[in-house]
């Protein structure tokens, strides 16, 4: 099965985004693309998909980077305000239930 390469433009911006504040982390804490690749046990290639925003490099690469950045702890934050999920909570909905499978006596 082949994967999807395709995003929503607003995720692909999104990523991209973040992309770029990793390069500039790197560069403000000036750093070579050589040293963070190394410190983070990736290729340069990577890194550099990485600084693009990249979608097909794997979420752990992007964790490594961040890890080598002392920014790693900002992942904690993700979903830490959830507006939609709390008011999906405070309403209360009913937690649809699975039907009982049905055992097959034959």
């Amino acid at each position: 099965m082949a994967k999807s390469k395709t995003l929503y433009p607003s995720w692909q911006r999104l990523l991209a985004e973040l992309g770029e504040n990793i390069k500039l982390a790197r560069l403000r804490r000036r750093l070579s693309t050589e040293q963070v690749a190394e410190r983070a046990a990736i290729s340069r290639p990577t890194l550099s998909q990485i600084e693009k925003g990249e979608p097909t490099v794997a979420m752990g690469n992007y964790f490594k980077v961040l890890a080598v950045l002392g920014l790693e702890k900002d992942l904690a934050q993700v979903g830490r305000d959830d507006k939609l999920g709390r008011k999906l909570q405070d309403a209360e909905l009913p937690v649809r239930e699975r039907a009982p499978k049905h055992s097959s006596d034959t």
